[in-house]
Order: C-alpha cells, then sequence, then structure tokens
C-alpha cells in the first residue's frame, strides 16, 4: 500500500511553528511517507497569499529533491456559485497549480448546499453542474490530470449522491477521491458506501472518528452528524470507522493508487499522523495489501 499525508493534516504543527510547505514535506518524508499532497496553498491554515504557481514549483521540486512524491491537489470549489464564469476561472488557476505541483489528481468540491426553493431536489443541481464539471476536468485532461469529487460537505457527501453525480459527468477523466471516515459525519453505513465509490475511485482518504450515539448529551469536543450523532476525529486505528475492513475492501478491489492519511483531531498532531500511518500499515501487512 502507498501511503500519502495531506499538509492539512500538518495545520496544527504548521500554524504553532511557521512551518514552510518545504518543512512540512521534509517531516512527511522522515515519518516514512511515500507521498504528500496539498490543500489549496493560499489556504488561511498556511499564511501564504499571492501568486500560487511559484509556491507550487517550489514544492514540486522540493519533493523531487528529497524523493517525495505529490499524489494530488485538494482544492474547495462551489459549481452552484452565483459567477460561475469567475469560478471556472479561478479553478482553472488550481488546475495550473495542480500541474506545477506536478500532482496527476486534483479534487474539487461539487458545490455548497444550495439556497434555492424548498423543492430543490440534489438531482437538480447535478444537471446545473455536470456541464461546468466537465469543462474543467477537460482542461485538466490536457494538462495530463484527472479530477474527481470527495464525498464531502453534507450536501453531497451520500454515496448514492456522489455516484449519481460521477455517472451524470460521464468522463472518464473524472472520478471519486473516496474518503471512508466522512461517511459517518452523514449517518451513513461506511461498508456499504465505500463499496459503493470504490469502481470510481481516483484517489482514497483515511481519516478516524469516536461515535457517540445522540441518544446522550453531546460531550465537548465532539461535532454533530446529519442525524444528530456525535462524532470526535482521532488517529486513524483509534475510533470507530471499520478501517482494516476498508482496507481489505481496497485490496480486493485491485485498487492500487495511493491512500491518504488525514487528521483534524486533539491529539498531537505529528504523533497522530505517524501513529495513523503506522496503523494503516499494519492493517495492510494483514491483509496482504
Amino acid at each position: 500500500m502507498k501511503i500519502s499525508v495531506s499538509s492539512y493534516s500538518y495545520a496544527a504543527y504548521a500554524k504553532k511553528n511557521h512551518a514552510t510547505y518545504e518543512q512540512l514535506c521534509d517531516i512527511a518524508k522522515e515519518q516514512g511517507f511515500d507521498g504528500i499532497e496539498f490543500i489549496d496553498l493560499d489556504s488561511p491554515l498556511f499564511g501564504y497569499t499571492g501568486d500560487m504557481l511559484p509556491v507550487a514549483r517550489r514544492i514540486r521540486e522540493h519533493c523531487e529533491k528529497i524523493g517525495l512524491q505529490v499524489v494530488a491537489y485538494t482544492v474547495y470549489a462551489n459549481l452552484l456559485s452565483d459567477d460561475m464564469e469567475a469560478e471556472m476561472q479561478r479553478l482553472r488557476r488550481r488546475v495550473d497549480e495542480a500541474e506545477a505541483l506536478g500532482a496527476r489528481v486534483m479534487r474539487h468540491d461539487a458545490c455548497q448546499a444550495p439556497r434555492k426553493l424548498p423543492r430543490y431536489h440534489y438531482t437538480d443541481a447535478i444537471r446545473e453542474m455536470t456541464p461546468y464539471i466537465r469543462e474543467l476536468t477537460e482542461y485538466a485532461r490536457s494538462k495530463g490530470i484527472r479530477t474527481c469529487t470527495e464525498n464531502h460537505g453534507r450536501y453531497f457527501q451520500q454515496a448514492n449522491r456522489v455516484e449519481a453525480l460521477i455517472r451524470a459527468v460521464n468522463n472518464d477523466n473524472y472520478g471519486w477521491l473516496v474518503d471512508v471516515g466522512n461517511f459517518m459525519s452523514v449517518d451513513a453505513d461506511v461498508i456499504s458506501s465505500v463499496k459503493t465509490g470504490l469502481p470510481y475511485a481516483f484517489h482514497v482518504h483515511f481519516k478516524d472518528n469516536i461515535f457517540k450515539p445522540g441518544t446522550q448529551v453531546m460531550p465537548y469536543g465532539f461535532r454533530t452528524t446529519l442525524h444528530g450523532n456525535y462524532l470526535r476525529s482521532t488517529v486513524i486505528g483509534h475510533g470507530d470507522v471499520p478501517v482494516q475492513q476498508c482496507v481489505r475492501m481496497l485490496k480486493d478491489a485491485g485498487y492500487d493508487g495511493f491512500v491518504t492519511v488525514e487528521f483534524e483531531g486533539w491529539e498531537d498532531n505529528l504523533m497522530a499522523v505517524e501513529g495513523g500511518q503506522k496503523n494503516l500499515r499494519l492493517f495492510a501487512e494483514s491483509v496482504g495489501y
């Protein structure tokens, strides 16, 4: 199993220590990761502003020097924006940044929950978004990059909705970033959801959550799921996501791409990220992956 880490997982360390992207790459390499992926390079989490292309090129050069692969670029998008011309222009720049990074996969969001008529359905959103997704993925194809959407953001987090979106776009350059932990945020069964996503998987994220039922008072530090249960992010392997079963499913499906460790919990992020990687490798070894 090839394991990468999201730069997002190091956000707390980066903020506390004013770490550069290159320094985060060094940490990932030291911790034994095979690759790294980045979120929007100008994210406020990391303090970069202005033209990101030079930043992306510096990151690529540094990763090539230390032998760390940039596997994906994960960016914000709202394909139901009131100004789609501006949004598409911005997203094409993100594709350019992915190219400069050397990432062969770019994940973009689908949309924000629309403020439209009460009977506006997710299938209506799909009809609006598909032409823009096709246009964006063809632009990415010209750069040698595949695009995908993650089960993320509540409105397109359920497996049936993401599958419907991908089938409607119907483009072999557009697929799914399957995030095994995100399904819990909409109270969906993880195993059946991952099974739905695997035929379309371009990339995979692993994270873990501790679950508490909504029948009790919400403990401090937890967040609410779509239907009123509670979750807290934690180290991969320490929570209630069936991580080992998901690893076995990837193996059985013949998935040969990278899987990325994500962490956004309370634990020390350096220890949590390294521990999550070790658990993933342990689970992979146990199923011969």
